[in-house]
């Protein structure tokens, strides 16, 4: 079966229905990343109703072009992985939702999720694994300019730059991999750095510096990104002496990390300075019935097999809490 993300993933599965409104289920998971999918195999198999409300199949985990450290393959692309993510599932038949994105959630005996399009859904236990979102510069043009040069995934919109004077801001292991990446395609590389050091990994920082295309602007923050209909130019400042610079490109793409998508639960979970979901070593979160797994926690180090490591111990609590209360 091919696989593609933008086909509406469980909606082609025959065992999968939609999220019903009237009904009560016994587990309901926000997310489709690997914490989500994994708790979702958990629970199906512990025989608890489940159903699970994906924004975007897969998460961060779609958009990663090389995945090296996940037990079991050598190397395995992104979209890859999560297509034998979804294998797994589909193992089983659960109720879906696809595409919605989540208002806010509600407490009590019964705890309901409330969708931005207005449709509440009910469960006993809920396991909230929503990952995490690309920071933005908040800048001028970052907004009017976003799929006109501003991108935020190498992976996805890199190809589309080749032979071109690219951006990547970001000295981290994500914009040092975006670099990287953009140097075998494109004509220039600039990468513009906040602090007065990278801090990537050796690895990558050492593989970065071998290409004779790629320059780096320490201490330097983008003011601005110009152009009318596409991206022309980006405004960048000195840190340390003021000086301001127009680098003309083509694309900017900002590594700057990723922030949890935990709006909805602010004032209502216990979160972190960081807007984490702060759990315990069972997953539990502030509220009783209410579990937290992967990268929208605060559990340390973000990886894909630390995620599905903590979806499938958020599932087996949150089975346990419902097997408890009947």
């Amino acid at each position: 079966m091919e696989f593609n993300l933008s086909a509406g993933m469980f909606s082609s599965e025959e065992k999968f229905s939609p999220l019903d409104t009237a009904k009560t289920y016994d587990v309901l998971i926000l997310g489709g990343g690997p914490a989500g999918l994994t708790a979702a195999v958990y629970c199906m198999r512990k025989g608890v109703s489940t159903g699970i409300i994906v924004k975007e199949i897969g998460g961060q985990v779609a958009l990663t072009a090389g995945i090296e450290n996940y037990m079991g393959y050598r190397h395995i692309n992104g979209v890859e992985l999560v297509d034998k993510f979804r294998e797994q599932v589909v193992q089983f038949g659960i109720d879906y939702d696809e595409g919605a994105s989540i208002a806010s959630i509600e407490a009590g005996e019964v705890k309901r999720v409330k969708l931005e399009d207005g449709r509440v859904f009910s469960a006993r236990a809920l396991i909230v694994a929503t990952g995490k979102s690309w920071r933005k510069l908040e800048v001028p043009g970052e907004e009017e300019l976003t799929g006109l040069g501003v991108a935020y995934c190498t992976t996805c919109d890199g190809p589309f730059y080749t032979g071109k004077d690219v951006i990547v801001v970001g000295g981290g292991n994500s914009g040092l991999e975006a670099a990287i990446d953009l140097a075998r395609i494109a004509s220039s590389v600039t990468v513009v750095q906040f602090l007065d050091r990278l801090t990537g990994d050796r690895i990558l920082i050492d593989k970065m510096k071998g290409f004779e295309n790629v320059r780096v602007l320490y201490e330097t923050e983008v003011t601005s990104i110009n152009g009318s209909e596409e991206v022309e130019s980006v405004s960048v400042r000195n840190r340390k002496n003021g000086a301001v610079d127009e680098i003309h490109a083509k694309g900017i793409f900002i590594e700057i990390g990723l922030v949890p998508n935990s709006g909805f639960a602010k004032g209502f979970l216990k979160l972190n300075e960081a807007g984490e979901i702060m759990v315990d070593c069972a997953c539990r979160t502030s509220v009783p019935g209410i579990f937290a797994a992967g990268d929208v926690t605060d559990v340390p180090f973000k990886q894909i097999i630390i995620a599905g490591g903590e979806g499938a111990k958020a599932a087996l609590s949150a089975c346990n809490y419902v097997l408890q209360k009947s």
